[in-house]
């Protein structure tokens, strides 16, 4: 006879532990103050659920929570959102600075930066105020103002010898007050077989960052259509102009704040002019 016979067999009710008799005595039908607590907790519960993919394994430091976004679009309720997952809750987080030891040839590369910034006078800490380890990925945070020189020891030094840059691409963040635009560089040493990532924050007052052409020149075009996304003025660039929108373009169509839909047309007027008098980008 098993242990569940001394009930009644026809007696399907699931016995009620103490706790959650308590809990269920405290949300009492009616008690505005307990259900909207209840469902806080139940929307930070989705929140952090929803962001799970942006955030680190167990252990890891606690991430950067930029925002939560209620809807498929961020509007949250009465925003018109028509899509049918006005009920979405996502979390946008960054990843936090990730203790030493980083792994494998992390560790290396951040030992050799370590030692030419020392060197140079700049300093590690002032060059690059965080390293992030996330997915098997190193990334750097560099200060603008460091950028260029940052740049130069990862493609010249024979040890790092990060001789490719995949090129330049733009985030915005609205809601990270200070540091709302970020411009990204993917680089490859092909001598060594490996790739990390440079990321450079900017506020959107001053989005003026040092253009990197002088040390990686692929990186030309992708500053422009960058600037041309998103708005970040890269300093020393030797043309910087749009590169897919026409040059009287208002605003900057990959920003988070630009206008989904109901744009005018204004391509009015638009003309090719003859090849001799076309705009110079050397």
């Amino acid at each position: 006879m098993s242990e569940k016979s001394g009930a009644p067999e026809g007696d399907k009710t699931p016995e009620v532990s103490a706790e959650k008799a308590s809990a269920a005595a405290a949300a009492k039908p009616g008690d505005t103050t307990t259900s909207e607590a209840l469902a806080a907790q139940s929307t930070s519960e989705a929140a952090l659920e929803g962001g799970s993919q942006h955030v680190g394994p167990l252990g890891s430091p606690e991430p950067e929570v930029i925002e939560v976004r209620h809807g498929m679009f961020g509007g949250g309720p009465g925003s018109g959102d028509t899509s049918g997952f006005g009920g979405l809750v996502t979390t946008v987080a960054l990843p936090g600075a990730s203790p030493r030891p980083y792994g494998g040839w992390f560790d290396e590369v951040v030992d050799i930066l370590i030692e030419l910034l020392d060197a140079s006078g700049t300093g590690f800490a002032n060059a690059i105020p965080s390293v992030v380890v996330d997915r098997n990925e190193l990334t750097l945070h560099v200060a603008r103002e460091h950028l260029v020189e940052v740049s130069q020891m990862l493609r010249d030094d024979q040890d790092l010898r990060f001789e490719l840059s995949l090129g330049v691409s733009g985030v915005h963040y609205p809601e990270q007050t200070g540091r709302e635009l970020h411009a990204v560089y993917h680089l490859v040493s092909v001598t060594h077989s490996r790739r990390l990532r440079l990321e450079v924050a900017v506020p959107d007052a001053d989005p003026h960052v040092p253009s990197t052409t002088g040390v990686y020149p692929t990186n030309d075009w992708h500053e422009r259509e960058t600037w041309d996304f998103f708005g970040i003025v890269f300093d020393g660039h030797p043309a910087l102009a749009r590169i897919q929108m026409p040059d009287d373009w208002p605003g900057h169509p990959q920003r988070k704040d630009y206008p989904l839909g109901g744009i005018p047309v204004e391509y009015k007027g638009a003309t090719v002019p003859p090849a001799d008098q076309r705009r110079s980008y050397s």
